[in-house]
């Protein structure tokens, strides 16, 4: 049902989330996060500004990512939450396309920051925004109609509102887990051949992906982060530097493009296979990493230190409780490796990471992570990718990587049980 009032302003209610978009070619099917979701989202973010920012008047919301958390689609605007009245979604394009998509109950379409303006008499001094994420530029543009004194971050409320998950998220985080474990455990062995390119591998990894329910690309929060799929490597391509912040490498498809996997580097008999993808469903990603060895095993000791990987991802995966302080799962886990296995762990030579794994939903690399600094409390419902791996000289990186739910019981893994070294002949 579509309850379409006068005016810009509309409000949608329905019971099925899902919307039927028909046009001459036949129809289409639009997925909308219920009403109920929004503003229980809007609730708990309200919530955390009086927690962390109690003297908070007024925030603006213009990343497309926070877009979507907040009103179930993602347009060139930017969403307006007073404290004390109700907050606007407002649109400058595409405004129709909001008004499909969305169920969030205030949307009005705006030719620019000026017709917004209008509305809004009685401004605070200090506007609260995401400001890991706005260039200098918009906001500038912005303080043009909207007379601000001083801008604050709303960054780490927004991210711990997100870190904890709803049960409508954790079921498309766990579609996408289910998604993600037959592609690279049973799909993916089936398609390796010898003489293939790293980006041959690639494209039909991706293809495959695609086909299985995959949404299509992987969204990073890092500053300036482009990324396809993930990391396609062959050997030692795998700890190739790059100027991510993984412990993995990549050798790339060119200088300018250092992503996805290299169009020369061709796969030999006795190469180690190292895949680190993300997959996703509906905007929700999981992270996982498989490793295989085609055609001839690989030495008992790589298999050794690989074995070691895993068990500290069971480790690190049974610590993830409610309560559980993510640097003390840390400093536990890194005070018992000796010194000759954290030679290379999580990173080759000098660039290794000081983490063991991350949080994950709209993006791959959320809040919070499990590493030395981190010290709020799990809660259930987090979502983490718990990532221990190695380098070796000569082999390339081994290790592993899957994405985990914090319960009670500890961290429930959604995609997949397979400890890699998969074998393809």
């Amino acid at each position: 049902m579509c309850i379409k009032l006068m005016g810009d302003q509309s409000v949608r209610k329905q019971s099925n989330f899902l919307y039927k978009y028909k046009s001459k070619r036949g129809m289409a099917m639009i997925k909308k996060i219920p009403f109920e979701e929004l503003k229980s989202r809007m609730d708990r973010f309200r919530l955390k500004m009086d927690e962390i920012s109690p003297e908070w008047r007024i925030a603006v919301i213009f990343s497309k990512i926070n877009q979507y958390y907040f009103t179930g689609t993602m347009q060139d605007g930017m969403l307006i939450i007073p404290r004390d009245d109700e907050a606007v979604y407002w649109v400058r394009r595409s405004y129709e396309r909001a008004l499909d998509e969305s169920l969030f109950p205030h949307i009005k379409h705006m030719q620019s920051f000026r017709d917004a303006a209008a509305e809004y008499t009685n401004l605070p001094k200090t506007v609260y925004m995401e400001t890991e994420i706005v260039p200098i530029a918009l906001y500038q543009r912005f303080l043009k109609h909207f007379k601000f004194e001083d801008v604050r971050p709303a960054d780490r409320q927004i991210a711990s509102i997100r870190a904890v998950k709803s049960k409508f998220e954790l079921s498309l985080i766990e579609q996408s887990g289910r998604i993600h474990k037959r592609i690279l455990e049973e799909r993916l062995p089936e398609v390796i051949v010898e003489g293939m390119s790293e980006a041959e591998l690639g494209t039909r990894l991706f293809t495959i992906m695609i086909e299985e329910g995959h949404h299509g690309l992987s969204r990073f929060g890092m500053f300036d982060t482009e990324m396809i799929l993930g990391n396609i490597c062959f050997g030692e391509s795998s700890i190739y530097p790059v100027n991510f912040d993984g412990p993995g490498g990549n050798l790339g498809l060119s200088p300018a493009v250092p992503l996805f996997g290299n169009r020369e580097r061709k796969l030999r008999k006795g190469d180690l296979v190292f895949i680190d993808v993300g997959c996703g469903v509906e905007g929700y990603h999981t992270d996982k990493t498989m490793t295989y060895m085609f055609g001839n095993p690989l030495p008992e000791h790589v298999l050794d230190i690989h074995r070691k990987c895993v068990d500290i991802q069971n480790e690190v995966a049974s610590m993830l409780r409610p309560g559980a302080i993510p640097s003390e799962i840390y400093n536990t886990v890194i005070s018992s490796l000796n010194k000759d296995f954290l030679e290379n762990f999580m990173g080759y030579g000098n660039r290794r990471v000081k983490f063991l794994g991350h949080g994950i939903g709209l993006v791959i690399d959320e809040l919070p992570v499990i590493a030395d600094g981190f010290t709020e409390p799990l809660q259930e419902g987090m979502v983490f990718a718990i990532e221990p791996k190695k380098a070796i000289k000569g082999i390339g990186m081994v290790g592993i990587e899957n994405t985990f739910v914090v319960t009670a019981e500890g961290g429930k893994c959604v995609t997949g049980d397979s400890p890699g070294m998969i074998t393809v002949y």
